[in-house]
């Protein structure tokens, strides 16, 4: 392997190909509940708050979690970690499909997180470790577009599954492939890392004031978009009057065609205009979410189905924008023996504080007074994250990507 080289290597796509497939089925398992709101209230008569912790409970167990696996994966296998994420969180799916109350439904969701939580910050520590530091937010971007397109199809899933055979079986289908993968990704090869004696101790990754910066903006993108992920399709059906096939085929399509094609576009801007700013990535997510915000509204505010789906689409392809970029500046920041330890930091206040709190908001926001709003206040929450990213860049132009305080942990080549 090169990881300097212009040319992604055999070993680099194999490690991509193999990771990006595992984070297919991983969204996968995760948006397949989300046409299914509709019908879980019916079964259980719950409210739209109630449904709301669906999410909130993944992301909850899911942050709690991160912070653990992700310094064990600083500090052992990988792919062994990677591995038992993928099998735990696939049983979880299947236990979700075979829940007979809300509550039982609620705790399968929750240990889904677990599984989760195993596995991204040891992923994106071995793509980021096989590629060079000048094509890391491309990289990161194809493995964000496996995410995206799990999500899509977990949607679609639902919509199809769910209306014509009932919700229980959609958790069936998903869950199978994830079983298979588990056993793949252990024969796959690790790339190099520092020894272990230069792990870095967690605090001191608390001392560089651009990532403390860089994750209280994510907390706010966070929240946002796990809102529009998770409240998406219960709004085109129950204000834009789409059945729940629809929704979720209509939503699959859009993850198709416009999140991957935003995301990959996403990782190039973000790398080209790296080479001419040491913040540049951090421009392109900015632009990403300004441009994103007038098309939610258009969505929001339209009546006609049509311009719902031109507004969807094009808002989605900017909001994906910065799936690659985040995770590249954070490791641009961090030696190579703290990637998984920083991402899963990233992951654990982005997950816990936004993930949780955008969610249960919007459906709260919902109950008093309905949907639509709800909605409106997670793009403010949007705008505000993209103005905050100036702080990161404010920092990054003061000390440079690399603080001098973690100066001595970084081997050469990271």
């Amino acid at each position: 392997m090169e990881p300097h080289s212009s040319a992604f290597s055999r070993y680099q796509l194999r490690v991509l190909a193999i990771l990006a497939l595992i984070n297919f089925v991983n969204f996968a398992d995760r948006t397949v509940i989300l046409p299914l709101y509709e019908l879980l209230k019916l079964e259980f008569g719950v409210s739209d708050t109630q449904l709301g912790w669906l999410q909130a409970a993944l992301q909850i167990v899911l942050s709690a979690a991160t912070i653990p696996f992700a310094v064990l994966a600083d500090r052992m296998s990988r792919t062994r970690i990677i591995a038992a994420g993928v099998v735990l969180w696939s049983l979880a799916t299947f236990a979700s499909g075979a829940a007979g109350s809300f509550g039982t439904l609620l705790l399968a969701r929750a240990f889904v997180g677990v599984g989760e939580a195993a596995y991204g910050p040891a992923a994106q520590s071995m793509i980021s470790g096989a590629f060079s530091a000048a094509s890391r937010a491309r990289a990161q971007a194809v493995f964000a577009a496996g995410m995206l397109l799990g999500g899509a199809a977990g949607q679609a899933f639902g919509g199809i599954i769910g209306e014509k055979y009932g919700w229980a079986p959609a958790f069936f289908v998903v869950g199978i492939p994830g079983l298979l993968l588990g056993l793949i990704v252990l024969r796959l090869e690790e790339p190099p890392r520092g020894p272990r004696n230069e792990v870095v101790p967690l605090l001191h990754l608390l001392r560089v004031p651009a990532f403390v910066a860089l994750n209280l903006c994510g907390v706010l993108l966070t929240s946002a978009a796990l809102s529009f992920i998770t409240w998406g399709p219960t709004f085109a059906e129950r204000e834009k009057e789409f059945s729940a096939k629809t929704a979720g085929v209509l939503l699959g399509t859009i993850g198709v065609l416009s999140l991957v094609g935003g995301v990959l576009v996403g990782g190039y801007v973000a790398d080209a205009l790296q080479k001419r700013l040491h913040y540049g990535r951090i421009i392109s997510i900015i632009v990403g979410m300004f441009a994103a915000a007038p098309f939610i509204f258009w969505a929001i505010y339209t009546e006609t189905k049509g311009m719902v789906v031109i507004g969807l689409f094009i808002a989605v392809f900017f909001m994906s924008w910065y799936h690659g970029p985040v995770t590249a500046v954070i490791h641009d920041m961090m030696p190579r023996r703290a990637h998984a330890t920083s991402v899963g930091i990233y992951m654990f206040v982005t997950q816990l504080v936004g993930g949780t709190a955008g969610p249960l908001a919007v459906g709260r926001v919902s109950d008093m007074y309905d949907l639509r709003v709800g909605l409106q206040v997670a793009t403010g929450v949007l705008v505000l994250g993209a103005i905050s990213f100036l702080v990161v860049i404010f920092f990054i132009h003061r000390h440079g990507l690399r603080h001098p305080s973690l100066e001595m942990y970084h081997a050469e080549g990271d």
